[in-house]
């Protein structure tokens, strides 16, 4: 008996190293993604602080948004046909969502500006994406301590970080707002307004990820 649920055993092992992606896909897909945050969260920043080309810019900002759709597709697909995966479905499932979620609306953020034609950015506008900029660098470096979950300490102050910039972020928004009804234009009002609270939005979807992260933690040390 002993002899043959040795074998049994080594099929079962043999049969997972089959299962299981040897080249890691998923960590590879999060991290891929996490990279395309903070690429366009620094064109956000080039964008509102160099208020010049701004048609150019966003071209690059779309291709960048879709190169993030693209990640996505991908990882679903490989969630689809993926027996054994690194963490539960649902699980990386989220992050995906979270992660293009917060692509989507730094691009919102950038395309707006041409959608409501307007003429020049302000300091809100900068300081929005120098917040969202700091969340993408601690979600990059978070998804990076997913691999091996070894050092927690570092994923927990990454989710920390972001909590706390999505908090600044609140703070811009209350600030960008009193300010704006300061303003006698009602049109630039609701455009502004709107621009304002989008990239607040990216914000909480910084948060998101960190909430995933979080889950993860729980889960699996």
């Amino acid at each position: 008996m002993p002899n043959e649920c040795m074998y049994n055993q080594g099929k079962l092992m043999g049969l997972k190293s089959l299962i299981v992606p040897q080249d890691k896909i998923f960590f590879e897909l999060f991290e891929e993604q996490a990279a395309t945050v903070c690429t366009a969260a620094e064109l956000l920043i080039d964008i509102f602080s160099d208020f010049t080309n701004i048609e150019e810019k966003y071209r690059k900002m779309k291709e960048i948004e879709h190169q993030g759709d693209a990640i996505a597709h991908r990882a679903y697909d490989e969630l689809n046909r993926t027996f054994i995966t690194p963490f539960e479905p649902e699980e990386i499932s989220r992050l995906v969502t979270a992660l293009d979620d917060v692509i989507d609306y730094i691009d919102d953020g950038a395309r707006m500006l041409l959608i409501y034609e307007v003429k020049k950015t302000d300091q809100f506008m900068i300081e929005f994406a120098k917040c969202i900029r700091q969340a993408a660098d601690e979600i990059k470096t978070g998804i990076s301590g997913l691999r091996t979950l070894k050092d927690t300490e570092t994923i927990k102050g990454c989710c920390i970080e972001i909590n706390r910039l999505e908090n600044v972020a609140d703070e811009i928004l209350s600030n960008a707002i009193r300010n704006l009804f300061k303003s006698n234009d009602p049109v630039d009002i609701i455009k502004l307004k709107d621009i304002y609270e989008h990239l607040e939005i990216a914000t909480d979807k910084c948060e998101d990820v960190s909430d995933v992260f979080s889950a993860i933690l729980i889960r699996h040390t």
